[in-house]
């Protein structure tokens, strides 16, 4: 899972992109049309007795969209005292939206019509608000964006046009927003919590699970959707224990543990120190009892986790992002946009031209497509589609992939 809350990202090297882009963004939208007209009808003599009426040209339609990002440019120092902090703010807006612009531009090569208008939400509540109102955002066909929790939660709750709005890569619970026009295409945390119970249930079948607490109430956020998840995929058959793990001592644990089959430890902890002494803990364990681990998907992102010690416990970690880089569309993907771009794309920008491929594809295909995104099933360069539609709050991703160390990497697990 890739939370969009961080905010300080290594430069991708887009920093003249940045400057390019401040003098259309400051205006407060650059539109970008690009019409492709089909060749009109062969001309055929007339005869004398009936006069030919020249017909039309068809054109396709054109699908406005409206993408929100924090490029900061009223903070943005531009110019060779140009820092990496402040460069850092709009680094991840200018790969999301080069990739998207470049998913538009390969639909738009197809036949497809798009005039995509470009807001900064200067990563302010207040001006994520004030765009809600705007007449050219309320009037387009989809709005993209804003990127953070509290962008989206001022915009949607002003926001009262019937459009869709794309939250592109917060992970946030869509409850929070209250808004069922709302699209999360980064799953939540909850359906992380199901994927792995869903795994635990079809294919290793334990009889119990154990659930490793550090306890910080934050980790309920996991705790909670997993053993509604195990009860219901496990039809109450899956024995839960849920214990505090304190200092890495397991002794109250051992003598409910199997030397003979897989004791499966859920582990919903983020905490550095607890992970470290727990997981070094667990490795001692191993050594007499087989383990099986499931950690949060943040864990990916932890380089004080060593691919060595995640591999001895058999660790499996769930994420929404999957990227193979040998996949020949990939390839091609990497190869065109550096030679538009002239620098390798970013993760944001992978993820804005899956976005925007989506969901151009959809409007170039029929606007009411959009009303039935369960319908439309997609497999991206990084990202899987699958909505489902809540009753509340919109749509919300669900595809989540399990991932399990192997070779002192993860690859998809079998």
């Amino acid at each position: 899972m890739t939370s969009a809350r961080s905010h300080r990202l290594p430069l991708s090297g887009n920093r003249w992109v940045v400057f390019a882009l401040a003098g259309l963004l400051l205006a407060a939208c650059s539109p970008k049309i690009r019409p492709t007209e089909k060749a009109a009808a062969k001309h055929v003599e007339a005869k004398p007795v009936q006069p030919l009426v020249q017909p039309k040209p068809v054109v396709a339609k054109t699908s406005t969209i409206a993408l929100i990002l924090p490029f900061n440019l009223d903070e943005l120092e531009l110019g060779a005292s140009a820092s990496r902090d402040n460069l850092s703010k709009a680094d991840l807006a200018v790969d999301y939206y080069q990739g998207f612009k470049f998913a538009l531009d390969s639909l738009t090569a197809k036949g497809n019509n798009y005039k995509l208008l470009v807001f900064d939400s200067k990563e302010s509540g207040t001006q994520s608000r004030l765009l809600a109102f705007n007449p050219k955002v309320r009037t387009s066909d989809l709005i993209v964006g804003p990127v953070f929790p509290e962008g989206i939660t001022a915009f949607a709750s002003n926001f009262t046009a019937n459009k869709l709005i794309v939250s592109p890569l917060s992970p946030a619970p869509p409850a929070q927003f209250k808004s069922n026009k709302l699209v999360t295409v980064i799953p939540p945390l909850e359906y992380h919590a199901w994927a792995a119970a869903r795994f635990i249930t079809d294919r290793i079948k334990p009889k119990k699970v154990f659930i490793l607490k550090s306890g910080y109430s934050d980790e309920n956020k996991y705790i909670t959707p997993f053993h509604k998840a195990i009860d219901s995929l496990g039809k109450k058959r899956v024995q839960v224990i849920s214990t505090i793990i304190s200092r890495g001592n397991f002794d109250a644990l051992l003598p409910q543990m199997s030397t003979s089959e897989e004791n499966i430890f859920i582990i919903p902890a983020t905490d550095e120190l607890f992970l470290v002494t727990t997981l070094r803990s667990l490795e001692k364990v191993a050594q007499n009892y087989p383990v099986t681990v499931f950690g949060h998907p943040n864990w990916s992102k932890f380089d004080y986790l060593k691919p060595e010690l995640l591999q001895n416990l058999k660790t499996h970690i769930t994420t929404s992002d999957n990227i193979d880089y040998k996949a020949q569309a990939t390839v091609n993907f990497i190869r065109d946009y550096k030679r538009v771009y002239h620098t390798p794309p970013g993760d944001y920008a992978i993820k804005g031209f899956d976005e925007g491929y989506y969901f151009g594809n959809l409007l170039g295909a029929n606007a009411d497509s959009l009303a039935h995104l369960d319908k439309a099933m997609y497999k991206g360069l990084n990202n899987h589609f699958g909505f489902i539609k809540t009753a509340a709050y919109g749509w919300v991703n669900t595809r989540v992939t399990v991932l399990r160390y192997q070779n002192f990497e993860l690859k998809k697990a079998e």
